[in-house]
């Protein structure tokens, strides 16, 4: 209720993701299995974007403070366009970490769009309320940030055709004159 008052949860404060990121940065756990859902998710559908990670414990007494830590590298370093904070389900004590009021705090003044993508699709924590964009599992994190390579193949393709038979059209139009 406190964080909600002071306008951590407004829609109107959120940020969109941005369209072709140069960079995306993960936040989890370097053994979590989140991890390789996301790594491999970002692989498959963009692989030509590197990925950054910032590694911190997702969960026990020390998380917290190295999520915290995580987020305040990825600002000051400032190489990645979005930032996906992950982790897989669990019990709620094991995604408590994610309730933390400083972490909320440093979530929202967080200077690149984060996506909160903790736990499953009914889990909720006070990160996905504070995050410019929640996502059910850490694999639609990596989705929502990560249009299809394909798909920018195709819109380039077709991009080009219209203009070639445009030039096609002047030079036939310019032939005739």
């Amino acid at each position: 209720a406190k964080l909600k008052s002071e306008g951590l949860f407004d829609a109107s404060r959120k940020r969109a993701l941005p369209v072709m990121p140069r960079a995306i940065g993960v936040v989890t756990s370097l053994g979590a299995a989140a991890l390789h859902d996301v790594v491999t998710a970002l692989q498959r559908r963009v692989p030509h974007i590197p990925v950054v990670i910032y590694p911190a414990s997702v969960q026990g007494g020390q998380a917290p403070a190295e999520i915290r830590q995580a987020l305040l590298t990825a600002a000051r370093r400032a190489e990645v366009d979005v930032l996906l904070l992950v982790r897989g389900g669990g019990a709620m004590e094991d995604l408590w970490a994610f309730n933390d009021e400083s972490l909320a705090r440093l979530i929202v003044a967080s200077p690149m769009p984060v996506v909160s993508g903790v736990g499953h699709e009914t889990d909720f924590t006070i990160a996905d309320f504070c995050a410019d964009v929640r996502a059910p599992t850490p694999t639609a994190a990596a989705e929502l940030c990560a249009e299809p390579q394909a798909v920018w193949l195709g819109a380039l393709g077709l991009v080009f055709s219209r203009l070639h038979n445009a030039v096609e059209r002047q030079l036939e139009a310019h032939s005739q004159r």
